[in-house]
């Protein structure tokens, strides 16, 4: 989550979401049921503010920040003095968070999850749906576990089918509740929204996606679920972090995937993220795919055997076989991005993925920038 320094009118802490709009643009912006935060970093321009407050516009204010950008959806934080950037628009990827809890501790969670009751958070991603000003093409709900919501999770599907009908839906969600039927039932029935279900699987047997999920039951709830999504027509999207357990089995699990889960709409082989869990585990998985590249040809041909879709995710294109470069997706979520100072003069650094921001202080893949040295700069 982005969170930025910024000064405010006395009123904003009266409300916490926002919309950041030009104070030149705001009277062809103005709507009495969103609340606006204008840039302004002039005095005069907070006087303009002051006297459209004073004509009875309680629903606009000011704030000052260099950081943040018109048409983001803001979070404000008075007592710290800070916002959380809750949605850009110029970003590449947009998603919301919805809820700090999971039934699962996944190895290599990015976000460990917390047990402190969070529905403020559900309120507070209906606000940030109702304050877009353009509908995303494409936006993702993760947490957490967003099933753990119950009905709230089917609230959050409709608001965003009522308010923006061309946005796709992208739910992360280990889908383990979909196996009870009381649950799934209530949540894909009669769903209108576009939604994807991204589902991860580490494994086609359960001790080993158990024990990366380290929740026991998870692999046959995990199916389960899947099976439902399939009974209701919704498309899913599988997910498969490499690190060293998951390699170690993933030419079987991708046999596995083309064997008894045909129906999914694609997999997504991911690289892992340097952060959370991943550090306190970090001899499962610190892994540099340039010493996995047989694991990965093999498992793409696997997929490829099955007539499964498939790519690859945060992977930057020198820690992959060159024969799999068509398959890896820009996917580092922006404010996350990063590369390399040697990815600067590199080729293809238009079209690669990059880095984690903290793959730094994480690990560094020494030998991928190594191989970005000698075959893509030299």
């Amino acid at each position: 989550m982005r969170r930025v320094k910024a000064h405010f009118g006395q009123t904003v802490h009266d409300a916490r979401v926002w919309r950041v709009v030009d104070i030149d643009c705001l009277a062809s912006h103005w709507q009495p049921d969103i609340r606006f935060l204008t840039l302004a970093t002039t005095m005069q321009q907070r006087q303009s503010v002051a006297q459209y407050r004073a004509a009875g516009l309680a629903n606009v204010d000011w704030i000052d920040s260099d950081k943040l950008e018109v048409g983001d959806v803001v979070a404000v934080n008075a007592e710290r003095s800070e916002v959380e950037v809750l949605y850009r628009e110029s970003d590449m990827h947009h998603s919301l968070q919805l809820t700090n809890r999971c039934n699962s501790n996944c190895l290599m969670c990015s976000q460990p999850p917390t047990a402190q009751d969070d529905e403020w958070m559900i309120h507070e991603s209906l606000e940030a749906i109702r304050h877009l000003a353009v509908s995303p093409q494409v936006l993702g709900l993760s947490g957490g576990e967003p099933l753990l919501l119950g009905p709230h999770l089917r609230t959050v599907l409709d608001a965003i089918g009522n308010k923006h009908p061309e946005t796709r839906i992208e739910v992360l969600t280990n889908g383990r509740l979909l196996a009870n039927m009381d649950q799934a039932r209530p949540l894909l029935e009669n769903l209108a929204t576009r939604v994807t279900w991204l589902v991860p699987l580490y494994g086609h047997a359960d001790f080993i996606h158990d024990f990366v999920v380290q929740a026991p039951g998870a692999f046959e709830q995990t199916l389960g679920g899947l099976l439902n999504l399939q009974s209701y027509r919704q498309p899913v999207q599988l997910r498969i972090v490499l690190i060293r357990p998951v390699l170690e089995v993933l030419p079987a699990l991708c046999t596995f995937i083309g064997r008894n889960l045909p129906f999914v709409k694609e997999v997504a082989l991911m690289a892992c993220e340097p952060i959370g869990f991943a550090l306190a585990n970090r001899e499962l998985c610190e892994v540099d795919l340039l010493d996995w590249q047989d694991t990965l040809q093999l498992a793409a041909r696997q997929l490829s055997r099955h007539s499964v879709p498939f790519l690859f995710m945060n992977a930057p294109l020198c820690a992959l076989p060159e024969n799999l470069h068509a398959f890896a997706h820009r996917s580092i979520s922006d404010w996350k991005n990063v590369y390399a100072p040697i990815c600067e003069s590199c080729q293809v650094k238009a079209s690669c993925s990059g880095f984690f921001a903290w793959h730094e202080r994480g690990w560094r893949p020494a030998k991928t920038i190594q191989i970005i040295h000698e075959e893509y700069v030299a």
